[in-house]
């Protein structure tokens, strides 16, 4: 009877067995990062060390001692390869969900006065403004009017949009979220004098902007954005960060190129008044694409995408970062705690590692020191996962920052590049250059005539960026 009842465990731990086995290959084939000839050597082993275990197991001379010993073996390997196939779908899971977002989300709000109204039927028939130049004007408008009718006006920016509730040309207006922190900044007292009654979301499907080339032969540029969104990468918010990276494969060197949000740029497709770079992701990614291959008469290929929250997720996944600071002060974090930076080391969180990469107040050069409190905590977390025992944290760092990246290179096209660099394992030669000009207060595109912080672009250092780029760009 014992043996029966042992029979049959073995059986099912074969079963167990065999099924994980043919499950990791399936993984790891699907990651698709080994090169050919390692691929084979690693399912030869699986598969030779599931040969001799099946083997001895169905042996009808082997002992029963063997055979338990076997049996423990088996388990323990199956638990082994689901650990390494729970991490290999990992970082599946998290390269497919950053390629496959072809979408982008504008969220709006219908703000009013206060004491004015208080629900979105009270505006039945009412007059609500609009920004003309908003690129999703019908679709915004449609959809509105599937909850209420009303009259529509028109304006050209936010600043004669506020103009008009106050002059009473209008009773309410509706506006991109994306703009909520831009009046915060320069809008105040409206603010404090306006509310939400409403709110709904619009989905627009992004236009292919890729230049597709082979990344692992050619050299290529990829704009790396960072929005202020705080939901979810896919909505258009301002570009916060904006990094033109030149990688060339066949040199191992690549090119960053850092962009001020404040620089004072003709958006594309406008005509008039320029805007602040940061302002073009208010339009969507595409609009800061074309407007950077503007200014440096480039041709952008790919872009990536990240919302605030991947710094703060990961800083506290990885315990927090090191950062040193040359200035002390205090500054206010997202989630209104005070974060306090001394002048050397600081240990910072995640809430306090985002805010001394978005500080620029504090600083005689502003928005230059900020690009370079944006490198150190690049490089601080970089560093902190060089540490070996973040490896056991692999899985809890690929989830803290999955769903805060986007990009436009295919999964294959990433896979395929992760790896040719393994099979090369070749050092990469990292550049740094960064756009510069002079503090200015001028009107902008997106909030008309009112007067806002702009930089004015020194045009000396735009050439000198185009040498460097054409430079990296060479094969």
């Amino acid at each position: 009877m014992k043996r029966k009842v042992f029979n049959i465990l073995k059986y099912i731990v074969l079963i167990l067995f065999t099924l994980m086995s043919l499950y990791l290959i399936y993984s790891v084939n699907k990651l698709n990062i080994l090169k050919t000839l390692y691929f084979i050597g690693v399912c030869a082993i699986i598969l030779l060390i599931w040969l001799l275990i099946t083997i001895n197991l169905l042996k009808n001379n082997s002992k029963i001692v063997s055979k338990v010993i076997l049996c423990i073996l088996s388990i323990i390997l199956s638990c082994g390869y689901f650990m390494a196939v729970r991490y290999t779908n990992q970082a599946i899971k998290f390269v497919e969900d950053m390629t496959k977002i072809n979408y982008e989300t504008q969220n709006y709000s219908v703000l009013v006065l206060y004491d004015n109204y208080n629900s979105i039927e009270e505006l039945n028939s009412k007059k609500i403004g609009f920004i003309s130049t908003n690129i999703n004007l019908d679709e915004t408008k449609d959809k509105l009017k599937k909850e209420i009718s009303y009259k529509s006006k028109e304006y050209e920016d936010v600043g004669s949009l506020i103009a008009g509730i106050y002059n009473n040309e209008i009773d309410a207006l509706v506006i991109d979220e994306s703009y909520i922190d831009l009046l915060e900044e320069n809008e105040v007292a409206f603010i404090n004098e306006s509310k939400s009654i409403y709110s709904f979301d619009i989905k627009v499907k992004k236009k292919d902007t890729r230049k597709k080339v082979n990344i692992n032969e050619e050299p290529f540029i990829l704009y790396i954005s960072g929005t202020d969104s705080r939901t979810t990468v896919s909505d258009t918010a301002r570009s916060d960060v904006n990094i033109v990276t030149v990688i060339n494969p066949k040199t191992n060197k690549i090119l960053l190129v850092s962009i001020p949000r404040d620089y004072y740029v003709q958006l594309h497709d406008t005509i008039g008044v320029k805007d602040k770079l940061t302002h073009a992701g208010v339009y969507g990614v595409e609009k800061s694409i074309t407007t950077i291959e503007d200014l440096l008469s480039i041709d952008i290929n790919y872009y990536g995408k990240v919302s605030f929250n991947t710094v703060v997720n990961i800083v506290d996944t990885i315990d927090g970062i090191d950062i040193y600071s040359d200035l002390q002060f205090n500054a206010v974090a997202l989630d209104k705690s005070v974060c306090t930076y001394v002048e050397g080391i600081n240990h910072l969180n995640g809430q306090c590692a985002l805010r001394f990469a978005r500080e620029r107040k504090s600083y005689l050069t502003g928005d230059r020191h900020r690009g370079q409190n944006q490198q150190a905590v690049i490089t601080a977390i970089i560093d902190k996962l060089k540490n070996p025992k973040y490896l056991v944290k692999y899985n809890d760092i690929l989830g803290a920052a999955n769903g805060t990246f986007e990009t436009d290179l295919t999964y294959e096209e990433i896979t395929s590049f992760v790896k040719y660099q393994l099979s090369e394992l070749r050092n990469w030669q990292v550049e740094s250059i960064s756009l510069d000009g002079t503090g200015a207060m001028e009107p902008t595109y997106s909030m008309g005539s009112q007067r806002l912080y702009v930089m004015i672009p020194d045009q000396s250092t735009i050439d000198y960026a185009k040498v460097k780029i054409n430079e990296y760009l060479e094969k």
